[in-house]
């Protein structure tokens, strides 16, 4: 369980206090609240607090509190699609799809900066599919020269597998497409996870101790917070180690 109590969707936590602090954040994990330390909004949360609605609280206007809330949940996947169209940018050797996804950061960057009319009109599911089409291009082109060199690959090593608890430790699995895997409770302690292509995989529990993933693609920080880890785990650019790793 990642959340000691339950509630409905779109309610406000019963530990939310009126200016928005919360008050058992100091012990949020100790008393049952993981997920709470694992969310990352990407700054979706002041995108659209400060600038669709000009600051104003829901807790003012109650009014505003179905559109606020369904406004975030658009933005967030948008603010996510920048950071994995910003990397891809970076980490691809062809201009082409360099231009591309330039361009896709680009419109969906004006998406951001206009107002509740265009963002509602976004069809997410087209520009979901259009968008991961060009993350999957490149990062076949950056994984194609890790195959050369590492030859035959572990066959359970595919996009989508069921890697929970597998022991996958001390392992150069430089070049995998582990996009979507389950790596749940996954020891991967002391592997080399360069130009693995973690999009989307599920990271919750996995043993990192040592891992160098200053390399691999597609990792956020949320994954990172799921996961378990140390001082010796070697982290991408612009991605931290969570507080909570210096306890484990």
């Amino acid at each position: 369980m990642d959340f000691a109590e339950d509630k409905p969707a779109g309610s406000p936590c019963r530990h939310l206090e009126s200016d928005f602090s919360c008050t058992v954040h100091e012990g949020l994990r100790s008393q049952g609240f993981r997920g709470c330390t694992v969310f990352d909004c990407f700054g979706a949360g002041q995108a659209v607090s400060q600038r669709l609605f000009s600051g104003v609280s829901w807790r003012e206007r109650p009014d505003t509190q179905q559109r606020m809330f369904s406004a975030f949940k658009i933005v967030k996947q948008l603010h996510e699609m920048l950071w994995y169209l910003s990397e891809a940018r970076e980490r691809t050797y062809d201009p082409d799809a360099a231009r591309e996804a330039r361009e896709f950061a680009s419109t969906i960057a004006a998406l951001t900066r206009g107002g509740l009319v265009e963002l509602f009109s976004v069809e997410m599911d087209v520009l979901h599919s259009a968008v991961r089409a060009v993350l999957v291009e490149i990062s076949e082109e950056v994984r194609a020269s890790y195959f050369a060199e590492v030859g035959h690959q572990d066959p359970r090593l595919a996009a989508g597998a069921d890697l929970a608890g597998a022991n996958l430790r001390a392992r150069r699995l430089c070049g995998a497409d582990l996009r979507g895997a389950c790596l749940i409770a996954t020891d991967l302690r002391g592997s080399d996870l360069t130009g693995v292509d973690l999009l989307g995989a599920d990271l919750r529990d996995a043993r990192l101790e040592g891992a160098d993933l200053s390399a691999a693609l597609y990792v956020t920080q949320p994954q990172v917070n799921a996961a378990r880890g140390s001082g010796d785990t070697r982290l991408p650019t612009g991605v931290s180690a969570p507080p909570h790793w210096r306890s484990q």
